[in-house]
């Protein structure tokens, strides 16, 4: 009896399918329907198609060395230095191999961060084996410019050589300036400070990057994905002819310069972005008529996404975050605990943050492959438009006298203002969904625990230039200040504000209806009370009343409505409703139903944070 088999081919028996019998099944769901309704748009105004073919002309775009992995980072910003030096350690001993210095006052603190001093250093990196290929990243303040020289003096009394260590310094004024909304001085004098210190540390030894192009300013402060990467690019420019000017040659300015990007939880618009970046600076490059050579990218996992409430889905955030950043070809990735827009993270956050990336690397093991999006035709489409995006808005910034004076008029506020509205209005009628805060909430949620220290103080500079500033937001917060809001409530009276949910007719009437309300009112922290159906009027206002809530509304379907609503509302402002609200569209019943007393009709794609503030407005509170 024979062992051999004939090859199989898989699917060799069917007929190779194609866009347009693809399409041919896409306009027979449309039924008449315009095909736009199937392409998206990112911030930036790029269209995102339904589908893609593959690129076959693409090539992978060079970043870590062939199956090197990225280095993991783990944030250090304890505002205790002998806490912060205990969490370093359990971090190297259970896997980082990279820390990120985070001092106080500094773009990226959050509140917390080390001392700027030389005693808080040494005492953070005591029992640290600096030599021992351990990445150390510094983000620094304007208080911190001495820092550098702090670590020599330290590498020094251990015996060490600058150049041994692995250290990337992260000088970024022109971030600074960004996030704080000004300067002390103009950038002729800021950009001569700059070029010195990094001379300084240069003829102390130090390798570098020294300078870090911080797109995060942007990110942090709402903006588009390729206002980010603009911002990069007109950052590094500034820097090469800063450096260039005290005397550096363009090879050396240019080894002396990093990039830092957010990395969120958009997967391919992330990878895109990481890779458009390598071609917008090789682009630089060749323009400096030097032959380019992959820029190193720290990557973070992005600070606006964070949620307090529902934090764990945080963690969730940050995996596709890394995943992306890590498939893109970062070289060094941070990842922010979970617990962070709480205060700061406890033990257990840290060890998930850092947790996240051992498993992609060691189980998953992504940097077994070398650009793996080459050649996809989504990711590689995104990635060219990205960079002609990102160019059109590097070359305004240059037209107008260069990042610095772009900032000073206030150029590149006005357009992440633009883009963070959008975004906002998005937000606020649930068109980006944020799970925990605008949609599926749990108001009897556990919090996290989180760490007592000491606030730093906030930190004084004379500003002799000043503009607006790029300040950090957090897309979640106008959800989440209405929770507090109710939380407060609860303190004060022992009840959340509550919300009645009149269902009309049988289960299958008002479910839907029902529970589109539900995560609607909870997302702002008004408790919805459940009830069976009611046909009959005035048991619907009794039990309203022995609800004990304040606002009501009606949910059931189309036909019901037009049967039960008018005077299912009148019964309920006989009970003394404050408001009522009905949900769905009302359609040519809307007169009707607002003469017996409906106040609003809430819907899909409504503005569910004014609808919330509306509802609080409306009612008698403590």
């Amino acid at each position: 009896m024979s062992s051999t088999t004939d090859d199989l081919t898989l699917a060799a028996e069917f007929p190779p399918a194609t866009y347009d019998d693809w399409r041919k099944l896409v306009d027979g769901v449309l039924k008449g329907a315009p095909f736009e309704k199937l392409i998206g748009k990112t911030a930036d105004g790029l269209k995102i198609d339904p589908i893609y073919t593959r690129a076959h002309d693409a090539t992978p775009i060079a970043g870590r060395g062939a199956a090197m992995p990225w280095q993991i980072m783990q944030r250090i910003d304890h505002t205790d230095a002998a806490q912060a030096n205990a969490q370093a350690l359990q971090d190297l001993v259970n896997g980082a191999n990279g820390l990120t210095l985070v001092f106080e006052g500094s773009n990226a603190a959050r509140g917390f961060g080390l001392p700027p001093t030389r005693e808080a250093l040494t005492r953070a990196l005591d029992g640290i084996y600096l030599e021992a290929d351990i990445a150390i990243e510094f983000e620094i303040s304007p208080r911190g410019r001495d820092i550098g020289q702090h670590l020599a003096e330290l590498l020094k009394a251990r015996k060490l050589s600058p150049g041994d260590v692995d250290v990337r310094f992260g000088f970024d004024p022109i971030g600074g300036a960004a996030v704080r909304g000004g300067s002390a001085g103009d950038w002729v004098s800021s950009a001569k400070v700059f070029a010195d210190k990094i001379a300084q540390l240069k003829a102390l030894g130090f390798r570098g990057p020294f300078a870090a192009m911080d797109g995060r300013v942007i990110h942090d402060a709402g903006g588009s994905e390729a206002q980010e990467l603009a911002f990069v690019l007109a950052g590094g420019v500034a820097y090469l002819r800063a450096l260039e000017a005290a005397g550096l040659s363009l090879e050396d300015a240019r080894d002396a310069i990093h990039a830092r990007l957010a990395a969120d939880a958009d997967q391919f618009l992330t990878m895109a972005k990481f890779r458009a970046l390598r071609l917008l600076w090789a682009r630089i490059e060749q323009s400096c008529g030097l032959t380019p050579k992959p820029l190193f990218i720290a990557a973070e996992t992005a600070w606006r996404m964070l949620t307090q409430r529902d934090s764990d889905v945080n963690m969730l955030r940050a995996t596709i975050a890394v995943f992306s950043a890590g498939l893109a070809g970062a070289n060094a990735i941070s990842v922010l605990p979970h617990s962070l827009a709480l205060g700061l993270p406890d033990a257990f956050a840290r060890r998930v943050a850092r947790n996240t990336q051992l498993i992609l690397l060691e189980e998953s093991n992504l940097a077994k492959v070398s650009d793996p999006a080459a050649g996809a035709g989504g990711i590689e489409t995104l990635t060219q438009q990205l960079c002609q995006t990102a160019w059109a808005l590097f070359q305004e910034i240059e037209k107008a006298g260069g990042v610095f004076d772009a900032l000073q008029s206030n150029l590149i506020q006005s357009k992440v203002a633009a883009v963070r509205a959008a975004r906002d209005t998005d937000i606020a009628r649930r068109k980006n969904v944020l799970t925990g805060a605008s949609e599926f909430p749990n108001l009897r949620e556990a919090t996290p625990p989180v760490l007592e220290a000491a606030v730093p103080p906030a930190a004084t500079e004379t500003m002799a230039i000043s503009f607006d500033a790029l300040s950090p937001i957090r897309l979640a917060a106008p959800f989440e200040a209405l929770r507090d809001r109710s939380d407060t409530l609860l303190k004060q009276s022992g009840a959340r504000p509550k919300i009645w949910l009149a269902n009309l007719g049988k289960p299958s009437d008002f479910t839907a209806r029902a529970t589109f309300a539900k995560s609607l009112f909870e997302a702002g922290g008004i408790e919805a009370v459940d009830s069976d159906g009611f046909s009959d009027s005035t048991a619907l206002a009794e039990a309203f009343k022995a609800s004990g809530a304040q606002l009501a509304c009606l949910c059931s379907s189309d036909a019901v409505y037009a049967e039960h609503a008018a005077a299912a509302a009148k019964a309920l402002q006989a009970a003394g409703a404050k408001h009522i609200y009905l949900a769905g569209r009302a359609g040519d019943k809307e007169a009707e139903f607002r003469a017996a007393g409906v106040g609003d009709f809430v819907v899909a794609g409504g503005n569910a944070v004014a609808t919330l503030e509306g509802a609080y407005a409306t009612m008698v509170t403590p």
